[in-house]
């Protein structure tokens, strides 16, 4: 696993996202989370709801189950769930901006609840949930063990588990993890980067059976030249983006230069992105 030289917390965490909570918005819009390119012809909206489908596509989902979105972001993930396929979704983030966007959303829906909750010490019973999903939201755990030993805690007996995450390709070269996958770790707040192998073994470890792992590398790496354009275009028309990065006192401005670091990164081939399904036995305790 690639990790930061700087000991990245949960609260480094959640100050990231409020700090940068204006410029995700503008920059992500309501997913924060990369865009699924199967033709090339997806419009940007388009590309991040495929990404969507296309985890529910491995989860048979029912109307009536409930799901956990775990890292919630924005809360449209669990929207967007809900109302296609009339489950119940609980979602949690670190984030308290994050939070209070999301509440608006379950204000008028009886299918949505958000918390504030670290996922790794969260109080859902076990076998609280039929489907849980973390759309990249595991790199920011600092125990990756855990996040998985939770899932599976926290899924009934046959449930199943969807995992999309941001990974280092197996056998990273030096000058791979010193140019792009250290500093990514490290301007991302990611307590670490795994791999593949890493991932299933963690996966199988905590008891869950792994029945897939896809590479999407090729389908999603286009996100990152939009939001470079997107950023570019702000700093040039928007006073506040270069107010920002001007600001010595700014903690997470450094995020910026990750953005051509994670281009590069896919480009190389150093990262990938995947997206892992698992089941918990229908015998398991």
């Amino acid at each position: 696993m690639i990790v930061p030289k700087e000991v990245q917390t949960s609260a480094a965490v959640a100050e990231h996202y409020d700090e940068l909570d204006p410029f995700y918005r503008e920059i992500w819009g309501e997913h924060v989370h990369h865009g699924l390119w199967t033709t090339g012809r997806e419009t940007p909206e388009q590309a991040v709801e495929a990404l969507i489908a296309h985890l529910a596509g491995t989860l048979h989902l029912e109307p009536g189950q409930k799901v956990c979105d775990v890292g919630c972001g924005y809360g449209a993930t669990a929207e967007w769930l809900a109302n296609r396929h009339r489950v119940h979704v609980t979602g949690v983030t670190l984030s308290s901006a994050q939070l209070q966007q999301a509440q608006k959303r379950s204000a008028g829906s009886s299918l949505l609840r958000f918390m504030r909750q670290d996922w790794l010490e969260n109080t859902f019973e076990d076998g609280a949930f039929d489907r849980v999903i973390s759309i990249e939201s595991s790199e920011h755990m600092p125990d990756k063990q855990s996040f998985f030993d939770e899932a599976f805690r926290t899924l009934r007996p046959g449930g199943r588990l969807a995992v999309y995450a941001w990974l280092a390709r197996d056998g990273a070269r030096p000058w791979e993890e010193r140019h792009f996958l250290e500093p990514i770790c490290r301007e991302g707040r990611l307590p670490g980067m795994g791999t593949e192998t890493e991932y299933r073994h963690w996966a199988a470890t905590a008891g869950f059976v792994v029945d897939g792992f896809e590479d999407l590398s090729a389908r999603v790496r286009r996100t990152w030249a939009l939001c470079a354009g997107r950023v570019a275009r702000k700093l040039v028309t928007h006073s506040p983006y270069r107010r920002y990065l001007m600001n010595a006192r700014a903690k997470n401005r450094i995020f910026a230069l990750s953005l051509p670091r994670i281009w590069a990164a896919y480009a190389t081939g150093a990262m990938r992105y995947g997206l892992l399904t698992a089941h918990k036995p229908k015998d398991a305790l």
